[in-house]
């Protein structure tokens, strides 16, 4: 590769965590791809971690914000940076992963064979086990409000990936996703409503509406430890997923769908709320504070308290000394 490719810039958001963004980035130290640029974009860290991760990697630039302003307007910082420094494409990556040396070249081969594509992303494994693939062909069900995941949980055929091309899905998750510029020009940045979780299914609908193909490149790869920023079954992960699937199938489902698959969100959350105050191996603080945050969600969805999660929500999630 030369400096006449593409320019790329990767976004990794940093949130109190310099130690595994720092392993994210002695991984891109090493992309078979030389015409890339870094920036990390710190979110309002108290553990002193842009002063680190500056001093560590001289050659990455780093932007440092006062307040933790969500992932949304956190990746938008690195974005509105990166579009200004004219780069070509702009990759968002998520600090909790390591990255293929051969990735970043593959994800731009395959967009530049065809101008049509807006994003691309690769096969996504678990960091452990590391032959597991996490996300690859993703897919959305409009009918009952869920994602589907294609593929997830299987053991990796390498060898057969390395020879699929690549194919269309309806979302490439934005813990690995490369996106063409003229996405973002186009119908803008993240989406602030969400603050975290969906916002990356809310821009792959509105660059697919926007006549862009989504695709999927098999021979692609990285490794992704999931759900380490607020833990994958966390009472912030709960508030936030279940009040942004409502927000997301609100906004982009087609037809009656949009009505009937929000009707099924609200029909689990509260089945889930109900089993968890009755079923005896649920009666613990985690599942209390849990039931609580769906129930919040519900409301907020309701009341459009949309973005950032409110103090009391904050309580409830955090512990009743969190502002």
């Amino acid at each position: 590769m030369t400096s006449s490719d593409p320019s790329v810039c990767y976004v990794v958001l940093n949130w109190n965590q310099p130690g595994l963004t720092a392993e994210c980035l002695e991984s891109l130290a090493v992309q078979a791809y030389a015409n890339y640029h870094v920036v990390v974009v710190d979110n309002g860290s108290t553990d002193g971690s842009a002063g680190l991760l500056a001093e560590r990697f001289p050659w990455v630039t780093m932007l440092e914000l006062q307040d933790n302003v969500g992932y949304s307007a956190g990746n938008n910082a690195g974005i509105d940076y990166a579009l200004a420094q004219g780069a070509d494409y702009i990759l968002l990556l998520n600090n909790d992963t390591l990255v293929d040396p051969h990735m970043l070249a593959r994800l731009v081969a395959a967009a530049e064979a065809d101008p049509s594509i807006g994003i691309a992303g690769p096969t996504m494994y678990y960091a452990e086990p590391p032959t597991l693939i996490w996300g690859s062909e993703n897919r959305i069900d409009w009918r009952t409000g869920s994602l589907i995941r294609g593929q997830m949980g299987e053991t990796a055929d390498q060898q057969r990936l390395d020879r699929l091309p690549p194919r269309p899905v309806d979302y490439v998750d934005t813990c690995a996703a490369l996106i063409r510029r003229e996405v973002f020009e186009r119908i803008g940045g993240m989406n602030d409503d969400y603050f975290i979780n969906f916002d990356d299914l809310d821009l792959n609908v509105r660059a697919s509406k926007a006549g862009y193909q989504i695709v999927y490149v098999p021979a692609a790869r990285m490794w992704h430890r999931v759900s380490l920023t607020m833990g994958q079954a966390s009472p912030a992960t709960t508030y936030y997923m279940t009040r942004n699937a409502l927000i997301f199938f609100w906004s982009h489902a087609p037809g009656v769908w949009r009505l009937l698959a929000s009707l099924q969100i609200v029909w689990r959350t509260l089945w889930a709320v109900s089993a968890w105050s009755v079923k005896r191996r649920y009666r613990s603080d985690l599942y209390r504070r849990k039931r609580k945050a769906n129930l919040l969600a519900l409301r907020d969805f309701a009341a459009h308290r949309w973005g950032r999660m409110g103090p009391d929500v904050t309580r409830v999630c955090y512990g009743e000394g969190s502002r």
